[in-house]
C-alpha cells in the first residue's frame, strides 16, 4: 500500500511532534522549514534553562491557559506535562523539578534533546527541508521559494505549524495572515503576550537603574498576587514576574484606561511594622539611611519610591509603609510584539474542527503557536505547543485513515 505524503509547513517543537506521530504511524512526511535549522526559537528559549514543563497540579496547569482551557483541555488531556517528560527522557534527556515547580532538562540545554529528536524523526524516514519558505497556496497545492527554485506540492495532507507572531527574527512573523484570510479562515489579531511595559521613568531614574533587577517582591494585578523578581529597563519593566500578569494588564491597557501593576516592595513585613519602624528612625537622618533601617529596602527600591511616591509622603512613615507595601508602577503600553516571548491571537478555535484541521480547507491542519491560546512563561508554552502538534498529528492520521472525513478528537499515540 503506497504511504499517504504529509507536509508539515513548520519545523518548530509543534510540527516536530507531529511529524513524531506521522512517522510512527508509517506515513511519509515532510517538513519545509523557512529557516536554515529547524526549532530555532526552542534553542533560543534553551539557552538560559530550558523550561519543558510545569509539576503543578494538572487542574490548575490546564487553568493557565485562560479562555482557551477548554478548547485545548482535549489536546493536553493527550499529552500531559507526565507524558512529556516521559517523551524527552526517551530521548536521552533526564529531566528534574526546580523550586518554582518548573521541570527542567538535567542538562539545562535545549540542544542536545532536539539533536535527538531530529536524529530518531530521520531514523524514521522524516525528510527536513530547511530553506524552504511558504508563499501561499497556488495551483491547488503549496508554492514554497527555495535557493533553487521556486515549486508547489501537493500533498495528501498538510501542517502549518508556522508560530506565532513573536521573534521574526526567528521565523514566527505570521506572513500567513492574509494567506488564510483570503481562503475564509477567521484569525484573531495577534498581540504581544509575556511580554515587558513601557513607563515614563525621568532620564535620572533611567540613566541610574537601568538593568537593575527587583528582587523579592509580590505584585499585583487583575491577574492575582505572585511572588518573584523583574527589571528595570530604559524603556520600564520586564521579566518573569512581569510575564505573569501581562496578559491582564496588556488587556487593561486595550480598554484605554490607565494600569498599573502594585509593587510589595517587603512582602515579609506587615503596614503596621514598617510604619512603627519607620516612626523610629531619626528624622535628621537621609531617606536613603532611614529606609534601609526602618524597612530594610536600599538600591533600586529606595530609587522606586523617589521616583513614584510624592516627597511628602516620603516623609510620613504611615504613607511610606503604604507606598513600600502597594506601590502602583504606572504603565503605558505592552513593548511591541517583536520583543515579546509570545503571542496571543492567531487562527480561530471556531475554525477548527477537533482534529485540528482548518473547516474551511479540508486537508489543511494547524497547531502550536498558529492558534488562538496565550499562557505565562514556565513550561507551559511548549507543553501546549507539543500538546497540539500531536492533536493533529492524531487528526492528521484519522481523517487519511477515514477517506477525508472529518477528524475525531485526540489522544496520545506515544503512550
Amino acid at each position: 500500500m503506497k504511504k499517504k505524503q504529509i507536509s508539515i509547513i513548520g519545523g518548530g517543537p509543534a510540527g516536530l511532534m507531529a511529524a513524531e506521530v506521522l512517522s510512527a504511524a508509517g506515513h511519509a512526511v515532510t517538513i519545509y522549514e523557512a529557516m536554515p535549522t529547524v526549532a530555532r526559537k526552542f534553542l533560543l528559549a534553551g539557552k538560559s534553562g530550558l523550561n519543558i514543563t510545569h509539576s503543578e497540579d494538572y487542574e490548575r496547569f490546564v487553568a493557565r491557559f485562560g479562555k482557551a482551557s477548554d478548547r485545548l483541555r482535549p489536546a493536553l488531556d493527550g499529552f500531559k506535562p507526565d507524558d512529556v517528560r516521559a517523551w524527552a527522557e526517551g530521548l536521552g534527556t533526564e529531566t528534574f523539578t526546580g523550586s518554582s515547580g518548573r521541570v527542567f532538562p538535567k542538562v539545562m540545554k535545549a540542544s542536545p534533546l532536539l539533536r535527538a529528536w531530529i536524529a530518531r524523526l530521520e531514523a524514521r524516514g522524516v525528510s527536513i527541508l530547511t530553506r524552504h519558505r511558504w508563499t501561499g497556496f497556488e495551483d491547488g497545492g503549496y508554492a514554497f521559494e527555495t535557493p533553487q527554485r521556486h515549486r508547489v506540492i501537493h500533498p495528501d495532507a498538510a501542517l502549518l505549524a508556522l508560530g506565532g507572531a513573536s521573534w521574526p527574527r526567528l521565523g514566527s512573523n505570521a506572513a500567513w495572515v492574509p494567506w488564510l484570510h483570503e481562503k475564509g479562515v477567521s484569525i484573531a489579531p495577534f498581540r504581544p503576550a509575556n511580554c515587558g511595559f513601557d513607563v515614563d521613568w525621568s532620564e535620572t531614574f533611567r540613566g541610574r537603574f537601568a538593568g537593575e533587577p527587583l528582587k523579592s517582591v509580590t505584585a499585583t494585578s487583575p491577574a492575582g498576587t505572585f511572588p518573584g523578581e523583574f527589571v528595570i529597563t530604559r524603556h520600564g519593566i520586564e521579566g518573569s514576574l512581569v510575564y505573569a500578569h501581562s496578559a491582564a494588564l496588556r488587556d487593561a491597557l486595550e480598554t484605554g484606561k490607565p494600569a498599573s501593576l502594585l509593587v510589595d516592595l517587603a512582602p515579609g513585613r506587615s503596614t503596621e511594622r514598617l510604619s512603627k519602624d519607620l516612626a523610629r528612625q531619626d528624622r535628621k537622618g537621609s531617606f536613603s539611611n532611614r529606609l534601609r533601617k526602618g524597612a530594610g529596602l536600599d538600591g533600586v527600591k529606595t530609587g522606586l519610591l523617589r521616583e513614584l511616591a510624592k516627597e511628602t509622603d516620603l516623609q510620613d512613615p504611615s504613607k511610606l509603609a503604604s507606598h513600600v507595601k502597594s506601590l502602583p508602577i504606572p504603565l503605558t503600553r505592552p513593548r511591541p510584539i517583536t520583543e515579546a516571548i509570545s503571542s496571543a491571537g492567531g487562527i480561530e478555535w471556531s475554525a477548527l474542527d477537533d482534529g485540528y484541521m482548518l473547516s474551511a480547507i479540508p486537508g489543511l491542519f494547524a497547531a502550536g503557536e498558529m492558534l488562538d491560546w496565550e499562557a505565562p512563561t514556565g513550561g507551559y508554552l511548549l507543553t501546549a505547543c507539543v500538546a497540539t502538534g500531536n492533536a493533529a498529528g492524531v487528526g492528521i492520521g484519522k481523517w487519511l485513515e477515514f477517506g477525508g472525513r472529518p477528524a475525531i478528537a485526540a489522544i496520545n499515540p506515544l503512550r
